[in-house]
Formats: structure tokens, sequence, C-alpha cells
């Protein structure tokens, strides 16, 4: 019997629309100022921090279901997302675009000093679809594999 720390689980994939509602407030922001880089510091800092905020939810997930699944151990934040994907819990498109964003953690957190905020980072469009997938397989990953 696996166990699943499903209130884990639940708090952060909870914490999903807040994250596409910052995509959107984001891209709203950026895009209604004029002038070299669109933006601001305050936006660029905003804009790191989602990021952020996306990556360690992600990979707290990913890390609550290979405990409790017993897969195999990641070896980086990047493989914590392999392994999902090797498992079957979301789609190749999912998977694509989380190893996208898990791959921003190490400038984002070591050589934040050295980051371009000089416009909106793509991802930023592209993260509520995947949140949105990652958050519905989630679950029904769990029930399959409980059954």
């Amino acid at each position: 019997m696996y166990y699943v720390d499903h209130e884990q689980i639940k708090r952060r994939l909870d914490f999903i629309p807040s994250l596409k509602q910052g995509c959107a407030e984001l891209m709203s922001a950026w895009s209604g100022k004029s002038g070299a880089g669109n933006g601001t510091l305050l936006l660029s800092w905003a804009q790191e921090r989602l990021l952020h905020l996306a990556i360690e939810t992600v990979t707290d997930v990913g890390s609550l279901l290979i405990d409790a699944f017993m897969m195999r151990d990641a070896s980086s934040y990047e493989d914590i997302v392999d392994v999902l994907y090797g498992e079957g819990v979301f789609d190749r498109e999912t998977a694509a675009v989380l190893k996208e964003l898990v791959a921003l953690r190490r400038a984002l957190v070591q050589e934040y000093t050295d980051l371009p905020r000089d416009g909106l980072h793509e991802l930023v469009a592209k993260l509520p679809g995947a949140l949105e997938r990652f958050a519905e397989a989630v679950p029904a990953f769990i029930s399959k594999e409980m059954v």
C-alpha cells in the first residue's frame, strides 16, 4: 500500500489558480507598458517570483509523487519532470513546458544578478495551460494508481 500525502499535494495544486492569475496579470501589465523592454524592475521581479513559485509547486508535487509511488529517484529538478513523464503522470506537451520551467531554477535562485530583465519571459504565456493540465493529471494519476 502506498502512502500518498494527499493534503500536501492538494495544498500545492490548490495554489495553481493563483499562479495562473499571476501569469494573466503579468501579461496584461507588461503589454500595457511602452518603451524599451516594455516593463519595470518591479514587473521583472514579480515575473521572477512567479516563475520560481511555479517551479517549486511543480517540483514539490513531483517529489511527493515520486516518494509516494516509489518511483526512480530523481537526480535533478529537470529529472523530476522526466520521472513523472516516464511514469505517465502527464503528456509530452506538458512535460516539455515543465522541463523548460524547471531549467530556469538555477538562474532564478543562484544567478539572479545576471538575469535579463528586459521583457516578458515566453513561459509566462505557456504556463497557465501547462499548469492546468498538470493540476488535472496529478489527481487522475493518483486515482489510477490507488486502485
